[in-house]
């Protein structure tokens, strides 16, 4: 089909199609002027919440065998867990699952710019200089980043808590952003990621479900409708 497209062969709804262009329920598409039916899956996507702890990769393939997120998920049959963004090795806290491509990726667009929520733990306290570097940017080495928000979440002895949030996930971001002013950080946990919050009865390790109204809601967040609701 791509090389028909690629070749102009393909229309969607009278103009002349584009590699990747999306085809929505009721798109009149032709090939070589032929009207094509295609059929459109009515179910939604599973959507799963996962408490990752530390110590295990997101991954399915790991050179060194470490223990992987994917080990304790729930097994599904005929479709897979696409995993939305990660969590490095030494990381935990929310992970979210889900069966479709799509809706992965639109979760992980920068263009939908969904805030990732952090609890971050440091040793000793950040200067008002420091702060105002993490929110105002640092050159990283794969480009300039910087913290959405940044606040005091208390802390016991020489260690202190921060609560930040930024809305990409570029690799091991926020480790980095405090690693260019000079602090290390000692635990890191994701607690938010859009609009879904890490629910705190989930406990480390254990996944949940959401419900249909749950997920319906989320993609119509994300300008994305099911065929049910059309």
């Amino acid at each position: 089909m791509e090389e028909a497209i690629t070749a102009g062969r393909v229309t969607i709804n009278g103009k002349t199609a584009l590699t990747g262009q999306p085809v929505a329920p009721g798109d009149r598409v032709k090939v070589d002027g032929r009207l094509v039916y295609l059929k459109f899956s009515s179910r939604l996507p599973r959507v799963l919440l996962y408490h990752k702890p530390e110590g295990e990769i997101v991954s399915r393939d790991d050179p060194q065998h470490r223990p992987s997120v994917f080990a304790a998920l729930p097994r599904l049959s005929g479709a897979r867990w696409v995993a939305v963004g990660r969590l490095d090795f030494n990381s935990s806290g929310l992970m979210l699952f889900t069966t479709s491509g799509e809706l992965a990726n639109r979760l992980m667009h920068p263009r939908y710019e969904l805030a990732r929520e952090y609890a971050v733990r440091v040793l000793g306290e950040l200067t008002p200089e420091a702060r105002q570097r993490l929110l105002r940017g640092i050159d990283l080495s794969d480009g300039p980043a910087r913290l959405s928000t940044l606040d005091e979440a208390g802390g016991d002895g020489a260690n202190h808590w921060y609560r930040v949030s930024l809305s990409e996930g570029r690799n091991r971001e926020v480790r980095r952003l405090f690693e260019a002013i000079g602090v290390t950080v000692s635990r890191l946990m994701r607690v938010r990621y859009g609009p879904i919050a890490l629910p705190p009865r989930l406990r480390r390790g254990q996944s949940l479900e959401l419900g249909e109204r749950d997920i319906r809601q989320l993609m119509a967040d994300l300008g994305m409708v099911s065929e049910d609701r059309k």
